[in-house]
């Protein structure tokens, strides 16, 4: 079984999407590695990358070429400065060279060397091939499948030896929901606290807590970038940042100088019950303005879907609980992590093979768990929430205007976040005995209903909005 960590889940990259920009990019890396293993490194002459399917049709829209040369390049999306990004593409661009790894320099167009193919590979829609040429004259190459929230895969992957060093065992190995719940049950803990258990298999309790630390801090950052950055978003639609004029409108004369700050002062501010929801879709849409300029935000399952959970845990902290601490923050984490961990075993958190329900829908449900536990509800209350988001996402396409994580992926943000809360709100007055659906059922179904969708639906920008609506007009 696939012993996947909350710190899988949660990662720290940069946008504006986890499958076709932290996937690629990681990809690459992945591949460097593994020539240097094999000795092919140093004699490496030219390269060439080639994507396929959904990498291809979005990939622009999506960066997915910046991010490969970024990950040839050898730098890292966890730590690099996001104002270098944009002097690096150039330099690339302009001298038609590649620092190979930050360590040897090849001759590299990325007009010609970046090839977009409209071919589906069978064993997944997001695939990516590295094709290098020796100094022998010999081609060897590999090829990757970028199966959503930044993870990467070879196919052989159930045989394969990297994949059998990145799934650990558990104490508590959890493939459903029905089997978390039986944990719950028999070690009587909370979900969290069980989850605490499978990762302190992995790592030191400091480990852990700076971990989560550097998520949320991150999470934080991100909101308050977006909320005080104006302007126009890249990449030609002309999308113009709401979250700042929002923003404005919401704080009024508050003072503040940093992120930290500006969290203790709004949770200080007497906030109207009109303004809860306005709140709530500003941090959404302020992480996901910031995701859509290739800014720095926390995979959460997914880029696309990033603003989900920290907008609900900030709605926790600013209007449910004045006095919530990282103990409540870790929680939160924790058990966000854990479902959406459920999800991708039992279905996926990829647009390219389900729809905007593997994101979107998967994130709300992850929050809206969350958030139940942080309110007091039992184990079975924290899944009727999941199942509840879920449910309410149910066949949610993916059709992204000129293939941009923008529209109408921002605002889906905000609206998940919203439909969160209420499944908190539901699952705390209801009986959990009483539910016609289980998670594991949802789970199930949203993986027949993504088996069951139009190809074109699933991040291809060939349907819905994407054509329904013309560059023009925006």
């Amino acid at each position: 079984m696939e012993c996947i960590s909350v710190f899988d889940m949660l990662k720290i990259g940069v946008g504006p999407s986890s499958s076709h920009t932290l996937g690629p990019w990681r990809a690459a890396e992945r591949w460097i590695k593994e020539l240097q293993e094999e000795d092919h490194f140093q004699k490496v002459q030219h390269i060439k990358v080639r994507l396929y399917g959904s990498l291809s049709l979005t990939g622009k829209g999506h960066a997915t070429d910046t991010a490969v040369i970024l990950g040839l390049l050898g730098t890292d999306p966890v730590n690099i400065p996001i104002a270098s990004i944009t002097p690096a593409i150039e330099n690339v661009k302009t001298t038609k060279k590649l620092n190979l790894g930050g360590e040897i320099v090849i001759p590299f167009d990325n007009t010609l060397d970046i090839i977009f193919l409209r071919e589906f590979l069978p064993f997944h829609s997001n695939g990516i091939e590295f094709e290098a040429q020796l100094a022998s004259g010999k081609v060897i190459s590999e090829t990757y499948y970028s199966i959503g929230g930044g993870f990467v895969v070879k196919e052989e992957r159930i045989h394969a030896k990297e994949n059998k060093e990145v799934f650990k065992t558990f104490p508590f190995p959890i493939k459903t929901g029905a089997e978390l719940l039986a944990y719950c049950t028999q070690e009587n803990k909370r979900i969290s606290e069980l989850v605490f258990k499978n990762e302190q298999s992995l790592r030191t309790d400091a480990e852990i807590d700076t971990d989560l630390k550097n998520i949320w801090e991150t999470m934080l950052e991100c909101m308050y970038t977006g909320c005080h950055t104006e302007g126009v978003l890249p990449g030609g639609l002309n999308v113009r940042r709401r979250a700042y004029d929002i923003h404005q409108k919401l704080k009024g004369e508050l003072d503040y100088a940093t992120p930290q700050e500006w969290l203790e002062t709004i949770r200080e501010t007497e906030v109207k019950f009109r303004q809860i929801i306005k709140w709530v879709s500003c941090f959404a849409l302020a992480v996901n303005e910031v995701n859509a300029s290739l800014g720095r935000v926390v995979t959460a399952p997914t880029n696309g879907s990033a603003g989900v959970i920290p907008a609900v845990l900030m709605y926790y902290l600013v209007i449910e609980n004045h006095d919530g601490d990282f103990d409540d923050i870790k929680r939160f984490l924790l058990v966000a992590g854990e479902i959406g961990s459920i999800f991708k075993k039992g279905a996926t958190i990829s647009a390219a093979m389900g729809g905007c329900q593997a994101e979107i829908g998967v994130s709300s449900a992850m929050a809206a768990g969350a958030l139940t536990e942080l309110m007091g509800g039992t184990p079975e209350q924290v899944l009727c929430a999941a199942e509840i988001a879920m449910e309410h996402h149910l066949g949610l396409t993916c059709d992204p205007i000129g293939g941009l994580v923008q529209i109408p992926c921002i605002e889906r943000n905000a609206m998940g976040a919203i439909k969160a809360i209420n499944a908190a709100e539901l699952a705390m007055d209801s009986d959990p005995a009483a539910a016609k659906v289980p998670l594991d059922k949802v789970v199930q179904t949203m993986w027949e209903t993504a088996k069951d969708m139009n190809s074109k639906y699933k991040e291809t920008s060939e349907g819905g909005l994407a054509v329904g609506v013309f560059l023009s007009d925006c």
